[in-house]
């Protein structure tokens, strides 16, 4: 995994949730997080540490302890370590006070030094959240993401076939988008693959003859979702009538469609005039849901015609 992640990104994007602050060492704002062979031995994120430095530094009140009661020489000589590793960033927890030597020698140097308000495992488990998060392995795959019925469900289909109108119509019946067109998917756990828009797409939807809508400003902010993991795709496929008849009656149309080497339920919906595309992807998300609590519906039926088949086959 190549990605990369700014320390201004991680700020900008993250500021609220962290309750950042930026104290010191703006000029290093572009020094990069990544996970690649050439951070071995280092760590992304942890406690203060000048022997095996840590991308980022945490310094909560245990550290900034340890730090004061150091002699002038020592302390200088530990700031001066700090800074030398080139952390990505050092982050002060729990809204310690910054000594002023560290401000200084951190603007000095341009090493980003942040404050945050969370206490020091609650920071350092978001931020191990949060980054695993940003630099997941990524794809992306042409469709659109929306959140139907509470799951994350990707339209698939060939350009022009339906699937911003269909989007629209989902929209309209109080179910939410999450990125038109180009929705980007990480790998965040070992069978889960999640879904955002790119910041350039994010509230926007194309739909042929009424061109680029603005869904937020339109629906409001209930319409739209930032993110969501992929449960199911619904592919939307043209089929002529005589095609239409050759489809399973008992079974659908499903398969399995491998996304970031995780696999994905996919459903193919037939476009055919007539059909209320809408209400079929509303019915598949909910016979999904259905499947994952344990409920087949095929084999319910089959099961109800055994027994009845059984039940007039037995002498009276």
């Amino acid at each position: 995994m190549n990605d990369t992640v700014t320390v201004n990104l991680l700020f900008q994007r993250y500021q609220q949730r962290l309750g950042l602050q930026w104290l010191a060492g703006r000029g290093g704002e572009q020094r990069t997080l990544r996970y690649s062979a050439d951070t071995s031995g280092h760590s992304l994120i942890g406690y203060l540490n000048v022997i095996h430095p840590n991308r980022l530094q945490l310094l909560g009140p245990i550290e900034l302890d340890y730090l004061n009661k150091l002699d002038v020489v020592s302390r200088q000589q530990l700031i001066e370590q700090l800074c030398a590793g080139e952390p990505a960033a050092v982050v002060i927890a729990e809204q310690q006070s910054a000594p002023d030597d560290l401000c200084d020698f951190c603007e000095k140097t341009d090493t980003p030094l942040l404050l945050s308000n969370l206490g020091s495992t609650k920071l350092m488990c978001s931020l191990r959240h949060y980054l695993d998060d940003e630099l997941a392995e990524k794809t992306v795959v042409h469709g659109v993401f929306l959140e139907v019925h509470g799951m994350g469900v990707l339209l698939t289909g060939e350009s022009s076939v339906g699937k911003s109108e269909l989007a629209l119509e989902l929209i309209s019946r109080n179910h939410r988008l999450i990125a038109d067109d180009a929705p980007e998917f990480s790998r965040v756990g070992p069978d889960t693959v999640r879904g955002r828009c790119p910041e350039v797409l994010r509230d926007f939807i194309e739909v042929r003859g009424l061109g680029i809508l603005n869904i937020r400003a339109m629906y409001g902010d209930s319409a739209i979702k930032f993110n969501k993991d992929l449960r199911l795709i619904v592919h939307l496929q043209r089929l002529a009538a005589e095609d239409l008849h050759k489809v399973d009656r008992l079974k659908g149309s499903y398969r399995k469609r491998t996304i970031l080497d995780v696999e994905i339920p996919e459903a193919t919906l037939p476009v055919a005039s007539g059909r209320n595309l809408a209400v079929l992807v509303e019915a598949a998300v909910r016979d999904h849901i259905l499947l994952r609590k344990g409920y087949n519906a095929v084999e319910a039926f089959s099961q109800r015609q055994r027994e009845l088949i059984q039940a007039q086959t037995i002498p009276s």
